[in-house]
């Protein structure tokens, strides 16, 4: 039995990574017309996280498809 409110916060909390990151780079770029290295990493960590969630997410259901399957 899945746990669905466990796995709609865990895109819920990818997604808003995500878009935070996207909106602090169009802030700075706004407000200083450049983006600072800590952003950077800030963006290149929300991605790496979230790509987790979703790709985690993939390969355990690749192998609980193959396991039911024998």
């Amino acid at each position: 039995m899945e746990n669905k409110g466990f796995k709609i916060s865990q895109y819920a909390c990818a997604v808003l990574l995500i878009v935070s990151s996207m909106a602090l780079v169009a802030y700075q770029v706004v407000e200083i017309d450049d983006v600072a290295a800590g952003l950077l990493y800030y963006v290149a960590q929300s991605f790496l996280l979230a790509g987790s969630i979703f790709g985690l997410d993939q390969y355990i259901r690749l192998i609980n498809r193959q396991l039911t399957k024998k």
